[in-house]
């Protein structure tokens, strides 16, 4: 079965469609995991006091309640960033598809941990079930956008690579649905609401035994060109894949000659360093851009809108979070990686500066609570149109096969990194800043929107290695690869190339 895309050389295929989808689980599963945790707070902080107050026959101090509860929270980032970082020791040894399928165990391991800890009165088991399912999400960070894109012809790249930022938001608004009292988020069920993440591993387990491999694993690291072949003819639903294999090929014969592209290779070699740095601004453009602050603050600007069930206007924000992502999606290919950052970037800025004027006047004027819903809204929204899927999956475009492993680890380390900082140090910019803690990220913003535009290159219907060269700025003028000295101008002012497989 195929699709034909009107205005794409590629064909969207059925094992295509299945191969992306499965691997997005992954993503779906760290949105869960990420969710998950804030709606029963209290419920588990009363488990925590209950359990501890059993255990040792004193009253428990607040604060170690409060420590015990930011930790619970804080550990999960933690397992992300050792996670993240540990990627390109599955990948290069197992296989792309493989490491997906292994690093499940992790979430068995960690699901059952949290389910079981009421039952069997061990806080330390949710506390250690967390930060293995933050091991788990961190690796699946680096698995689902380096698998997705490898897998994807180019021209349907961008698109299908935002499927990982889809799956991250379905699963959050997942858990906050899950989440409500009438559903699983009761003194009861709290448990089972956390080892849920059981199920979709299971799924997940079962369908990736009919997913292909990585056809540029097979035919680049392990010189399968048979394999290599077979499965782009199946993902691809035609038989003639030569250009893709002659691109393959290309890549490998440059790799072979090239060192290996460690973590310090990154940063030291001229050809990768230009590429690692705008892949890590990239990720901490995307938390950085204050988008959990306004998540924090997204219940408190309800109710002062006069909501009654804030609760449930939070979700709304959360299915505005899936709709754009949606919109993201088609909107990739059309009009770029870069520019879609851009307008994510600069309408998230004019988003802050309406949130910070509300916030600062809501004592003042009836009517302006109901823009800081709209800022709101927005804000959420032109994060999912940029800075939401944007910084996931355009660094394995950045990238060639040989360092594009090392890159995710970094990329994907410093993402988890930033996000354990904001979330650690934000509640005492609150304190310190009030409602104009929002200023802080409209800096951050204007500083990313500014080195997007000068720095990030536009990616869009290129292949890895045209890519690759303009970074290196040694291409050599052609109709396939029309990248100059200057890679920065050349590749943000070429046009895709639509014939190019």
């Amino acid at each position: 079965m195929a699709l034909s895309c009107p205005g794409l050389a590629e064909k969207i295929t059925a094992p295509l469609i299945y191969a992306v989808s499965i691997a997005a689980i992954g993503s779906l599963q760290f949105g869960y995991n990420t969710g998950v945790i804030n709606a029963p707070e209290k419920i588990i902080q009363r488990f925590f006091n209950r359990t501890l107050s059993e255990r040792s026959g004193e009253v428990v101090s607040s604060e170690l309640l409060t420590s015990l509860w930011s930790l619970s929270v804080a550990i999960f980032s933690v397992g992300g960033m050792i996670g993240s970082f540990s990627v390109s020791l599955f990948v290069n040894r197992f296989g792309r598809r493989n490491s997906m399928l292994l690093v499940n165990i992790l979430a068995f391991a960690g699901g059952t941990l949290m389910a079981f800890s009421k039952m069997a009165k061990a806080v330390e088991m949710l506390i250690i079930g967390r930060f293995i399912i933050g091991l788990f999400c961190g690796l699946c960070t680096g698995f689902v956008p380096m698998y997705i894109s490898e897998v994807s012809p180019t021209s349907l790249r961008g698109a299908f690579g935002t499927l990982n930022q889809l799956g991250i938001v379905v699963g959050i608004l997942v858990a906050q649905i899950f989440g409500l009292e009438g559903i699983m988020g009761t003194e009861t069920l709290w448990p089972l609401l956390l080892g849920f993440t059981i199920l979709p591993a299971i799924l997940q387990c079962v369908a990736l035994l009919f997913c292909p491999e990585s056809p540029r694993f097979l035919l680049i690291n392990k010189m399968e060109e048979e394999k290599a072949q077979a499965v782009l003819q199946k993902l691809r639903g035609m038989q003639d894949v030569s250009q893709d294999i002659l691109e393959m090929k290309e890549e490998s014969a440059k790799m072979s000659q090239e060192k290996k592209a460690t973590v310090p290779e990154l940063f030291r070699s001229p050809n990768y360093r230009q590429a690692i740095i705008i892949a890590i601004m990239l990720q901490l453009s995307q938390q950085l851009s204050g988008i959990n602050a306004v998540f924090y603050y997204s219940t408190g600007i309800f109710e002062r809108a006069g909501i009654t069930q804030p609760v449930y206007a939070t979700i709304g924000a959360g299915v505005v979070n899936t709709v754009f992502t949606v919109v993201s999606l088609f909107l990739v290919e059309r009009a770029g990686r870069r520019t879609l950052h851009l307008v994510g970037l600069g309408g998230m800025a004019v988003c802050a500066v309406l949130m910070t004027v509300a916030l600062a006047l809501k004592d003042v004027v009836e009517w302006i609570r109901y823009i800081s819903i709209v800022a709101t809204f927005g804000f959420v929204a032109l994060f999912e149109i940029g800075p939401g899927p944007i910084p996931w999956f355009i660094v394995a475009e950045l990238f060639s096969q040989g360092p594009r492993p090392a890159a995710m680890a970094v990329a994907g380390c410093s993402n988890w990194t930033s996000n354990f900082l904001v979330g650690m140090l934000f509640p005492y910019a609150e304190k310190l800043c009030g409602s104009y803690v929002f200023l802080i990220f409209l800096v951050f913003l204007v500083i990313f929107f500014v080195f997007t535009f000068f720095k990030v290159p536009e990616t869009k219907g290129r292949t890895f290695e045209d890519i690759s060269r303009g970074f290196e700025g040694r291409a050599e003028a052609s109709p396939t690869s029309p990248v100059e000295k200057n890679p920065m101008v050349e590749l943000n002012s070429i046009q895709p190339d639509k014939e190019v497989a």
